[in-house]
């Protein structure tokens, strides 16, 4: 079994289609169904085959991985601890689909507008915080500090921007909730994240040894969750108004108005479906940065204590 590490994924994470196929699996909507058991089973069969090297009864290589990316999607990578069921990746799907297909469909009115801006972002925070960096806690007033920011700026981009569209085109109007979304994620997530900005996230060798904990890094690391994030959203937000639109001045849903409901739901599902792990497969999620553009005190102790390493490498979360 010494071709088996369960220690990295097992694609090639230097390679975009190695990334894509490694979160394919890692986010399947399905892993967010798993019982406690079969979580509890999973964790119970990585970490003995970590331990003995050996093969489970009744297990081959294929289903050894499936289970191994299972205990992924639900356990988090730095702290082991299990991530509450709505906050892992592989509920985005389904989440998503829900809260983005009502955000486009009730975004007429101030009320409807607000509240669907709000649950979006409440559920964006409790994914922001379930899949950060490190494995420190953050402290309950900080926490909610961040939370109130966070949903405070979403939900103050996303009335501006409605203010200003009144008397545009109806296009426009139907845009209105991808553009605060993209506002608000660069709210949100460094928000929900700003242990990592404020102590630092782990960084280490390339065998595993760590070094420290860097601003510099968390910073690197929560700037490429934020533009992944707006990748991810763009299609379901962009691509399903705009193609709803054209159908509705067709006359699609002229005999059967309560169709477009549904037909948005089906269309953001389909592209958040995809849109999830393509996206974050655009950036490996075990970043690197050079030792010369860390903090200043840790760069020092690296030199010394590392003098024939150029890079570190950290977890830049999801």
């Amino acid at each position: 079994m010494s071709h088996i590490n369960l220690d990295k994924p097992r694609y090639d994470q230097s390679t975009y289609m190695g990334r894509a196929k490694h979160f394919l699996l890692l986010t399947n909507p399905m892993n967010a169904f798993a019982s406690n058991s079969d979580l509890e089973e999973a964790k119970r069969v990585v970490t003995e085959f970590r331990k003995s090297r050996r093969m489970p009864p009744g297990y081959n290589e294929d289903k050894l991985w499936a289970t191994k990316y299972l205990y992924d999607s639900a356990f988090h990578p730095d702290s082991g601890e299990k991530m509450f069921v709505l906050g892992r990746m592989a509920a985005q799907a389904p989440m998503n689909t829900i809260i983005t297909g009502c955000m486009i469909t009730f975004y007429k009115t101030t009320a409807a507008t607000a509240f669907w801006q709000w649950v979006n972002q409440t559920f964006n925070a409790v994914v922001n915080y379930t899949n950060r960096s490190g494995d420190a806690p953050l402290p309950t007033s900080q926490l909610v500090a961040s939370y109130c920011a966070a949903c405070g700026g979403a939900l103050s981009t996303a009335l501006f921007l409605n203010s200003k569209v009144k008397n545009m085109s109806p296009i426009y109007a139907r845009l209105v909730p991808f553009a605060a979304v993209c506002g608000a994620n660069f709210i949100n997530i460094p928000m929900m994240r700003s242990g990592e900005l404020i102590n630092g996230t782990p960084v280490f060798t390339a065998d595993g040894t760590r070094v420290g904990n860097s601003k510099r890094a968390a910073k690197y690391g929560i700037g490429l969750v934020c533009f992944s994030r707006i990748l991810m959203a763009l299609p379901g937000m962009t691509v399903t108004p705009i193609i709803t639109s054209i159908a509705a001045r067709r006359g699609l849903f002229d005999r059967r108005p309560a169709m477009v409901v549904p037909f948005q739901l089906f269309m953001v599902g389909l592209c958040v479906t995809f849109a999830t792990p393509l996206c974050c497969a655009i950036f490996d999620q075990r970043a690197s940065i050079s030792v010369d553009s860390l903090d200043p005190e840790l760069r020092d102790s690296v030199k010394k204590n590392y003098p024939k390493i150029n890079e570190v490498y950290f977890n830049k979360g999801l």
